[in-house]
């Protein structure tokens, strides 16, 4: 068996364990040390997780619409500042770097309070537009650099010559552009939805308790001591992360 090979199954046991772990845990009943298996079983959790009369459902299609949003704001804001970040010198491009990354280098507790008072002045805490628009201060700056990777492997000249044979700008963005960067702005986009949808602290100071997600959901539940619905709701947490892991992973393969 070759080192890359035990590498593998290495990784997958560490990435699988915990998850094997939670999915016993969201079925269990009465599972004390140091029994190796739960003494009752029940499906008690994923009952509730599933119930439309629960506050879960309404938690995760909040997460999931506040994060597809952050994500369609970050690929449009990422995408003209990348272009420009690969393709221009302009002075103190280095110390711009550095700016563009102190929302995530500073501590989050910090440059949410300073946030909160200003959202405060414009009436957005307590409101989802409030969320969206906190989600973006991390989001931003990820997107933007990983995009900003992208168009360094793409080669301008190549937008010159299908301008050259009659191409117009929308023509030259979907036929020449989009398909050359089409991984890393999937790649980004992506990543800035898992940004937003794993947000815990930004949502719960500029929400309010107002604003509900599946992380506060997540954390309540915690808090609560209620082992077997906590791990249910710690798997439906984690489903898009691993989604899109196998996914993207199918996806570079394909276009490696």
């Amino acid at each position: 068996m070759t080192a890359r090979r035990i590498g593998a199954i290495v990784t997958a046991t560490g990435a699988l364990l915990p998850l094997v772990l939670l999915t016993v845990y969201s079925f269990s009943r009465n599972w004390f040390w140091p029994r190796l298996l739960p003494a009752a079983w029940s499906s008690r959790a994923w009952v509730y997780v599933a119930s439309p009369a629960s506050e879960i459902s309404p938690a995760i299609l909040t997460s999931l619409w506040i994060a597809a949003v952050v994500a369609a704001i970050s690929v449009a804001i990422a995408l003209p500042a990348a272009r420009v970040l690969a393709w221009v010198e302009f002075p103190g491009k280095r110390a711009f770097f550095f700016l563009l990354m102190l929302p995530v280098i500073a501590p989050p507790l910090a440059s949410t309070m300073g946030v909160h008072g200003m959202f405060l002045r414009f009436g957005l805490t307590e409101t989802v537009t409030g969320v969206i628009l906190v989600h973006l201060i991390p989001a931003v700056p990820y997107t933007i650099l990983m995009l900003t990777g992208s168009f360094t492997r793409f080669d301008p000249d190549w937008e010159a010559q299908a301008r050259t044979l009659g191409a117009g700008t929308l023509s030259v963005w979907r036929y020449v552009t989009l398909p050359a960067i089409a991984p890393g702005l999937a790649l980004a986009g992506v990543f800035a939805f898992l940004i937003s949808w794993s947000q815990y602290l930004f949502t719960v100071l500029i929400g309010g308790g107002q604003v509900i997600t599946l992380p506060l959901i997540l954390v309540t539940f915690q808090r609560g001591s209620d082992e077997a619905i906590t791990a249910a709701l710690a798997l439906v947490y984690l489903a898009p992360t691993v989604l899109v892991f196998v996914l993207m992973a199918k996806y570079m393969r394909r276009h490696a």
